[in-house]
């Protein structure tokens, strides 16, 4: 069985209703980091007091999961239904396969450190 790393780039809003329905699919551990970015937008315009201004990073989520590769369409599906509102900036998800995972307190490997 393959193992698979899911990273998805979400809104922050996002981060603790998301966090919820993972706990109700099952997934076996989440790594999340805030970070700041942009797509293809590149950045948002702001207007404050008569004057534009323009924030060129926008503040997201990354959150990140080491999953066997049975379990990935359950989680991918859960984060789509929850970050999902249909406009720009929703993020984006990256599936990537994992060589190799050791579980470093009992040196478990593979699926079984999963």
């Amino acid at each position: 069985m393959s193992i698979k790393r899911i990273e998805a780039i979400i809104r922050p809003e996002k981060l603790e209703p998301l966090r919820v329905q993972l706990e109700e699919t099952g997934y076996p551990g989440i790594m999340v980091t805030e970070i700041e970015g942009h797509g293809k937008q590149r950045g948002v315009e702001h207007q404050f007091r008569g004057n534009k201004y323009k924030t060129y990073f926008v503040p997201k989520i990354r959150i990140e999961l080491v999953v066997k590769a049975a379990a990935v369409k359950g989680i991918v599906d859960t984060i789509i239904d929850v970050c999902s509102s249909g406009s720009v900036g929703d993020g984006k998800i990256f599936i990537t396969t994992v060589d190799e995972v050791i579980r470093i307190r009992t040196q478990e490997k593979g699926v079984d450190a999963v």
